[in-house]
C-alpha cells in the first residue's frame, strides 16, 4: 500500500482532471452553435477520471480503459451506495468513442448532451461524497 499523501495526491489528480472535463462539458454545451458530441465525450471523460480517483482513494489498480461497466464494478464493490448512479452512467462508456470518428452515426440531440452533463456531474458528486472530507 502507497502511504497515505501519495494516494491522496493521486486521487485529487484524477478528480481534478474530472473537474476539468465537467468544465469543458459546459463551455461545450455554451457555445454557439452547442459543440454536443465533443460534451458527451467529456461526460463520459469526467466520469471515468472520478471513478479512476475513487479507485486510487483506495489504492485499487485499475488496468486502462473507457470502459465505465468495468470501473464502476470495481468501485461498487467498495462503495455499494454508488450502485443507482454507476449503473446509468455506465451508459455513457460509448461515448468515448461514438463521435470521435468519422463515420455513420447520428447527431446527438441537445437534450441527449444537458441529460449526459448532469449524470456527469451526478457521478462526479456522488464518488465526492464517498471520498469525503479525507480527500483535501
Amino acid at each position: 500500500m502507497r502511504p497515505d499523501d501519495a494516494r491522496r495526491a493521486d486521487a485529487r489528480a484524477w478528480l481534478s482532471k474530472a473537474s476539468a472535463d465537467l468544465r469543458g462539458a459546459s463551455i461545450d454545451l455554451a457555445a454557439a452553435p452547442p459543440l454536443l458530441e465533443d460534451a458527451l465525450f467529456h461526460c463520459q471523460q469526467a466520469v471515468e477520471k472520478a471513478l479512476k480517483g475513487l479507485l486510487a482513494w483506495h489504492d485499487e489498480p485499475f488496468r486502462k480503459t473507457h470502459n465505465l461497466e468495468e470501473l464502476g464494478r470495481d468501485v461498487v464493490r467498495l462503495h455499494p451506495e454508488l450502485t443507482d448512479v454507476i449503473d446509468r452512467a455506465s451508459l455513457l462508456t460509448e461515448y468515448a468513442w461514438k463521435f470521435r470518428y468519422p463515420g455513420d452515426v447520428e447527431t446527438p440531440s441537445e437534450s441527449e448532451a444537458r441529460d449526459a452533463v448532469a449524470l456527469a456531474q451526478e457521478t462526479h458528486a456522488a464518488v465526492l461524497v464517498a471520498i469525503g472530507e479525507r480527500l483535501f
